[in-house]
């Protein structure tokens, strides 16, 4: 009968709804869960005039969800990741320049200071003793520094290091899925939740690197870096690296094969803010750090060269250049004494003062600093730590502006594909109604069966 086949399809139906529906509530909590719900579809009578229709059947399983919202949210956390990797490192650079007692400015001052003052008695050896402890003070503020930069770099390598085995292992999972999906589609199955576990692994991804997304008419996705490289193609994936042969680290993507380089410092996520960190903020302070120990040390050294010490003797350098490593970039030589230091000119006695004028207006000197170009001794720091402070500025700001974007692209997202509570809540009622409403359907056309029967009886 019609009547029975109606009533079984809309109770099948009203069934499946109602577990769509207990399906999203279980997954109210989950992260990266997309809703889902059912198609259905009236069955035409056919070609009988009289007949109403045959009933409903489920059309298919619907995946709530938008790809442009997606990748919106992808593209976000990228530049999330970007930002806040970067600031922490920021910050301590600011803090620990800018610090009054810490910083260059405080060393390279006293320094000239002590020279100022021992012009009152150039032979007064308390005076002149303490040029140089301030000359150690100095050399010591130049080092500590320094080895910040150095620390910081370091950290910035291990951090490389350790995020690369985690984006491969993503990289591998997607392309893993991507196979589980195609073979589950061509039987038919609901690949909802793997793809719900493939966006979850694309969306940690983006937070490591910037990334393009396409999908494939098979369902499968092909993830590629932005800057052209491919990752996941299909079921093949690709992998990062690190290059070390031309002695300096080298980012490189391999695939199928195939190796290519990469500019780390473009690649956007974690990965790229290290990158573009280290060789556009970190390296350049570095060099001109040690661009400034050696060029005003070189100045001090030559001028004290010009004059003589209170025996009449030569004078001898103030200051030793090291390679940066343990003994740091700038020392006094070992045993250096008060009396070693010239302040005299050539030939004149030892009260005379006039290569100690000449010492003290090294401050005013113009010297060449990758970070800020041509800048006196005296402004260098500060020249230094104003661009420090204003990247890390930037940075915040940038990273606000990001963290932001974000959240609104997962409310976006949310407003598709996210659960909502009382939505479901209402679709339980009416797919509960829906039920009991066909089996009552059922129960009547049962009871016309057995009227039927009961007058051939």
């Amino acid at each position: 009968m019609t009547i029975l086949n109606n009533a079984l399809s809309g109770a099948v139906a009203a069934q499946a709804s109602l577990n769509a529906s207990s399906q999203n509530i279980a997954n109210l909590q989950t992260k990266g869960y997309t809703r889902q719900g059912v198609l259905l579809t009236a069955v035409t009578a056919g070609y009988s005039a009289q007949g109403a229709g045959s009933g409903v059947k489920l059309s298919a399983m619907l995946r709530f969800s938008d790809s442009y919202k997606s990748q919106q949210m992808w593209r976000a956390n990228s530049e999330l990741g970007q930002r806040n990797q970067v600031q922490p490192y920021l910050t301590q650079l600011e803090q620990v320049m800018g610090d009054e007692q810490s910083s260059l400015s405080n060393g390279v001052d006293n320094f000239f200071k002590a020279l100022n003052a021992v012009g009152e008695d150039p032979t007064s050896g308390p005076l002149r003793g303490q040029v140089v402890t301030a000359a150690h003070a100095m050399a010591e503020s130049f080092n500590s520094i320094y080895a910040v930069t150095r620390n910081q770099q370091l950290s910035v390598q291990q951090q490389r290091e350790s995020v690369l085995p985690k984006f491969n292992t993503l990289v591998a999972n997607i392309a893993s899925l991507n196979e589980r999906i195609v073979t589950a589609g061509a039987l038919g199955t609901n690949t909802s939740g793997l793809v719900d576990e493939r966006d979850v692994a694309i969306d940690q991804l983006s937070q490591l690197a910037s990334i393009e997304v396409l999908e494939q008419p098979d369902g499968s996705r092909t993830v590629s870096l932005k800057t052209g490289q491919p990752l996941v193609v299909g079921k093949m994936a690709g992998s990062l690296g690190i290059n070390t042969t031309s002695g300096s680290p080298v980012m490189e993507a391999t695939f199928a094969r195939s190796t290519y380089a990469i500019d780390d410092a473009r690649m956007g996520g974690q990965l790229g803010g290290l990158g573009n960190f280290e060789r556009n903020t970190l390296l350049p302070l570095q060099t001109s750090i040690k661009e400034m120990a050696e060029q005003m040390a070189t100045a001090v050294n030559t001028q004290l060269a010009a004059g003589t010490d209170p025996a009449g003797n030569a004078g001898t350098p103030l200051f030793a250049l090291n390679g940066g490593g343990a003994g740091g970039i700038l020392s006094v030589p070992a045993g250096y004494a008060a009396t070693d230091l010239a302040f005299a000119a050539a030939g004149e006695a030892p009260g005379d003062s006039t290569n100690l004028q000449a010492l003290v207006a090294i401050k005013q000197q113009t010297i060449t600093l990758t970070s800020v170009g041509s800048v006196s001794i005296g402004d260098a720091d500060t020249q230094l730590v104003g661009k420090l402070a204003v990247d890390s500025q930037q940075n915040q700001s940038l990273l606000n502006t990001a963290l932001t974007i974000r959240r609104q692209a997962e409310d976006d997202w949310a407003a598709t594909s996210g659960v909502n509570r009382d939505e479901e809540a209402i679709n339980l009622v009416e797919f509960q109604n829906m039920y009991q409403a066909n089996m009552k359907v059922l129960a009547v056309a049962n009871q016309l069966f057995d009227s039927t029967l009961a007058m051939f009886g």
